[in-house]
């Protein structure tokens, strides 16, 4: 895995795509970029539990030839939403947070994206307040822009050490649902259990969960290109 520095708040990993080759420098194809999914890691713990289950599910969609990329929202700088309303008169798909706010920089990728992935610690049986500011901003711009991740796909992934997954699960869920975005399922609920980094791991429910997950958002991704 690629690993560089997109924004100085905040690391992102970006997986290889997958290239073959025909003839003639016209005939180079890149498998997957024709359909992306990003997945952005709402944990302060980077490469912590959230994020080996959000690897999980973005394995199963790069073995579809999907192109992935993972955003790391620790340590970034991503203010809650200030309901100035400027995202409603300005129109730009943008928030009006700018400088050092990673906000936008998310919201763009959310954009250009056709599946997005949030993921989540269980915080005080909720989500963290990271991947909160960035709902609630991304979610005001996209209904500010016509409905801009409308009919993209979307799935919550939420680690937890005991209780309160469900909450947090159901918060990322309204996220999507709100923005009348398409939420495939899995085998049973999107949740990984484990404390310290890596002991989710051990949780073998929770890890096949996560790949029936990436499997399941890769076909349907492909039903609703094929259909375009």
């Amino acid at each position: 895995m690629k690993m560089y520095q997109d924004w100085p708040a905040g690391t992102i990993m970006q997986r290889p795509l997958k290239i073959s080759c025909a003839t003639g420098p016209d005939s180079i194809h890149i498998m997957g970029a024709d359909m992306k999914v990003v997945a952005f890691n709402g944990s302060a713990r980077r490469q912590g539990n959230t994020a080996i289950l959000l690897k999980y599910v973005l394995a199963e969609l790069e073995k579809e030839g999907i192109e992935t990329e993972l955003v790391e929202l620790a340590g970034a700088k991503i203010h809650g939403c200030l309901a100035c309303r400027k995202c409603s008169t300005k129109k730009n798909r943008r928030c009006s947070q700018e400088g050092d706010d990673m906000g936008n920089v998310c919201i763009e990728k959310m954009d250009a994206a056709d599946g997005i992935l949030l993921g989540s610690p269980t915080y005080v049986a909720d989500v963290s307040p990271e991947i909160k500011a960035l709902m609630d901003r991304a979610c005001l711009v996209s209904r500010a822009n016509g409905g801009m991740l409308r009919q993209k796909v979307g799935a919550a992934v939420i680690a937890v050490r005991r209780a309160g997954a469900m909450h947090a699960f159901d918060a990322l869920n309204h996220f999507f649902l709100i923005n009348e975005m398409i939420v495939p399922g899995s085998s049973y609920w999107n949740i990984g259990i484990g404390w310290e980094p890596g002991e989710v791991e051990k949780d073998e429910e929770g890890i096949r969960t996560m790949k029936v997950l990436g499997q399941n958002m890769a076909w349907l991704l492909k039903r609703l290109h094929s259909s375009c």
